[in-house]
């Protein structure tokens, strides 16, 4: 078959309509993910009795199973066993599943940007009567920030392209709007690059705004 660029160029806007629904799930579960990652992070690093040894169990379960199942899990398995859970939809599973996933990885990288503070810091901190919360929101939280900041934006870079599987339970993002149009005509192949392209094109943007802001952190330490 060949390649038929008219079809390819109409296909940009058609796809392109679902775009928003990718950003707002990517920012959503960004979002999300900070905060647990952070939470999970602080908590392992000061060792905290019985939940540190229940986060280590999540990281490593997260870490080591595919999305992909852990979507499925939550959307297709936990309904059927759990009826509460029957009206969730596609977007919110979309969204827990990417949160879950990415906190696993990222609270890794905040857990070592955390270490990375040296121990004079904090001994400084302590022996000037300052608390423990004190330290960590003061001293050694904005240092960490700007050593995870790297690893947050290729995290966020990897929500981005994790959202893709939405479309395996049915959220009508641009790879479902691809694959709709493609199953129509028959023509697959430019349907995926036209997804591959606009996923291209959003990556370099997000990585151009990463190095500003990476630049821009830089200056304050």
């Amino acid at each position: 078959m060949n390649f038929d660029l008219q079809w390819f160029t109409n296909l940009f806007p058609i796809v392109l309509s679902s775009l928003g629904l990718t950003i707002k799930i990517s920012i959503v579960s960004l979002i999300f993910t900070l905060i647990l990652s952070v939470i999970i992070s602080i908590i392992r690093y000061y060792k905290v009795p019985i939940i540190s040894n229940i986060f280590t169990g999540f990281v490593t379960f997260f870490r080591a199973t595919p999305l992909v199942a852990q979507l499925f899990i939550l959307y297709f398995g936990f309904p059927s066993v759990i009826p509460q859970l029957q009206s969730m939809t596609a977007f919110q599973a979309t969204v827990i599943a990417l949160t879950l996933n990415t906190s696993a990885f990222m609270s890794e990288n905040f857990r070592s940007a955390l270490e990375s503070v040296g121990n004079d810091q904090i001994e400084a901190c302590y022996s000037m009567a300052m608390s423990k919360t004190q330290t960590m929101i003061r001293v050694i939280m904005p240092q960490a920030f700007v050593v995870a900041l790297p690893s947050i934006g290729n995290q966020f870079i990897g929500i981005i392209k994790g959202s893709a599987l939405g479309f395996t339970v049915g959220l009508a993002d641009i790879m479902a709007k691809a694959k709709t149009e493609a199953a129509v005509s028959l023509r697959f192949f430019e349907a995926y690059l036209c997804v591959t392209i606009i996923y291209l094109v959003l990556v370099i943007v997000i990585e151009q705004i990463q190095k500003r802001v990476e630049l821009k952190v830089s200056k304050l330490y």
